[in-house]
Parts: C-alpha cells; sequence; structure tokens
C-alpha cells in the first residue's frame, strides 16, 4: 500500500498514508492484546487458522501481482489511499492480524505486569519502528515510479515482488 501511495503521489502525498498504516497497527497493537488477542491465543485452533488463512490470502496476493497488467500507469488522476482508509484497511488485513497476535503472544506476559501498560508499550514500540520503515517503501514507491516506464521492467518487478511475498509465506506458517 506504501509503495503504491509513493507511485501515485510521492513521498510527501503518500504521507498520509504511512501515518494511517501507523496509526491503525498501533491501535491493534493496543487494543488486540488487551482482549480479542487473548481471545485468539487462548484457541490454538483459531491460531492455526489465522496462519493458514494469511497464507491463503497471501498467496493469493501473490498471485494477483504476478499476473497483473504490465502497462505503466501511474494513475495521476487519482489520489492514493488516505489516513483513514489505511488506518481502518489495517482492521481488515489479515497479515495485520497475524502479526498483531503474533506479537502479543510472543511479547507479553501475565507475570510482567499491568497489561494496559504492556499493550502500550507494544503500540509504541510498533509506531517508532513502523515509521521509518514504512517511509522506506514510501520512498521505494516514489522513486521506482520512474525505473518502471516499460512494459518488460514492470512485468520483471511484479513478477519479483509476487516472489517475494509468496517466500513470506513460510514466515506464517512456521
Amino acid at each position: 500500500m506504501l509503495t503504491a501511495a509513493g507511485a501515485q503521489a510521492g513521498v510527501l502525498g503518500g504521507l498520509p498514508c504511512l501515518l494511517g498504516v501507523t496509526t491503525g497497527m498501533g491501535v491493534m497493537m493496543f487494543v488486540v492484546p488487551l482482549g480479542l488477542g487473548g481471545l485468539v491465543l487462548g484457541h490454538p485452533l483459531i491460531v492455526r487458522a489465522l496462519h493458514w488463512g494469511g497464507a491463503a490470502f497471501l498467496l493469493w496476493l501473490s498471485w494477483k501481482i504476478a499476473t497483473s497488467g504490465s502497462r505503466v500507469d501511474s494513475m495521476p488522476d487519482r489520489d492514493p489511499v488516505g489516513y483513514l482508509g489505511a488506518a481502518l484497511f489495517q482492521w481488515v488485513n489479515p497479515k495485520s492480524w497475524l502479526v498483531t497476535a503474533s506479537a502479543a503472544g510472543t511479547f507479553l506476559r501475565a507475570e510482567a505486569g499491568n497489561p494496559i501498560g504492556q499493550a502500550a508499550c507494544l503500540a509504541g514500540l510498533f509506531a517508532v519502528a513502523a515509521l521509518p520503515s514504512g517511509f522506506v517503501w514510501l520512498a521505494f514507491g516514489a522513486g521506482v515510479q520512474r525505473v518502471l516506464y516499460s512494459r518488460r521492467r514492470l512485468r520483471m518487478f511484479n513478477i519479483a515482488m509476487a516472489v517475494l511475498l509468496a517466500l513470506s509465506v513460510v514466515l506464517v506458517v512456521r
């Protein structure tokens, strides 16, 4: 999403999308460990279903990227996903749920004290890490648009990105 926003609107125009992604995931990182995450993590079958459902979604997305058209279209008449859309998208994105549930299960402990404090720290750490790494993807999108001016280059790029996304499924289902 951030790469597409950067390609469509440049770095400055894509900043609302970056801030929306960070806010949406940050809020999710705070809320999920306090209740829903505990419910999900308390049932291994649900966790397994999330892993495999997320893996299936990523493989489907990989296929769509690999087989997407090879036309160069910067869509200058369209705005990228804005702040609110990017923030809300995190709540329907299976990858976001996988990351949040996994982070809660990995880093939060009952013996570590106040669950609200732990959830707030997790959300804050996510925001601190997400802003610079998301900015890189935003800038990458802005820069790559200039390079992918031919159908062949765009096709090769789409296939490479699809393969990398498909390979990331190993991390989800391990």
